[in-house]
């Protein structure tokens, strides 16, 4: 009787950890925007017909993670012979110019992929010095990008701050637009929309500059 409870369990383990019956046959990606499917499955290392239970599934994670296009991912086992891989990328709002090169830069600060050509669709230029999530400049300007509804955001072309209380915008028209720290972005989004809307109206008289650092006291210059 116990030699052949041990039997089953080798059976078992055997079936388990090495057999090809759950194997990998599968290496599944969902989550996919501008990376391929095939990029991921190099990245995570899975190789084909290792024992599911074998994969080293917070291994794999970090190495996709380590993408400079992700933002995170997770790598679980589907049985009977499948693995998946469900990432984030990074959502570019900004690009910026480093050493020569272009990059996109996502609402965290994270620069994390070059481009020659035209940005993506409602991307802005931003001019700091010193680009990166811990630097005070791109933090306030992104917060500024960030809360602009689409219909301002198509307008702006270019975005400057030489640090965390002095950011401006520029529009297509070459208005210039103080918008000053991150504080109450949201609400000065509002204010700026609002302001355009009067201004393609008539309801206002052309204006060169608009200040929204104080978004309760608005001036147009």
């Amino acid at each position: 009787m116990v030699g052949g409870v041990a039997v089953l369990v080798a059976v078992l383990a055997w079936v388990v950890l090495a057999s090809p019956l759950l194997a990998v046959r599968t290496v599944q990606v969902d989550g996919l925007t501008t990376l391929t499917a095939d990029e991921v499955r190099e990245a995570a290392g899975v190789a084909e017909g290792t024992p599911l239970a074998r994969v080293d599934t917070a291994a794999a994670a970090a190495r996709v993670a380590a993408l400079p296009q992700v933002a995170d991912a997770e790598v679980t086992r589907g049985w009977p012979d499948r693995v998946v891989v469900t990432l984030r990328e990074r959502v570019a709002v900004a690009v910026v110019t480093v050493g020569g090169s272009r990059s996109l830069v996502d609402a965290g600060g994270t620069l994390f992929d070059t481009i020659t050509g035209d940005p993506p669709a409602g991307v802005v230029p931003l001019q700091v010095a010193d680009p990166g999530p811990g630097d005070r400049a791109t933090t306030a300007a992104l917060a500024a990008i960030v809360s602009l509804p689409a219909v301002v955001r198509d307008q702006v072309t270019e975005v400057t701050a030489t640090g965390g209380d002095d950011v401006t915008l520029t529009l297509v028209d070459g208005t210039s637009v103080l918008w000053g720290s991150a504080d109450d972005a949201d609400r000065k989004a509002q204010v700026l929309a609002a302001v355009l809307d009067q201004l393609a109206a008539g309801a206002l008289d052309p204006a060169a500059q608009i200040d929204v650092s104080s978004p309760e006291e608005v001036v147009l210059r």
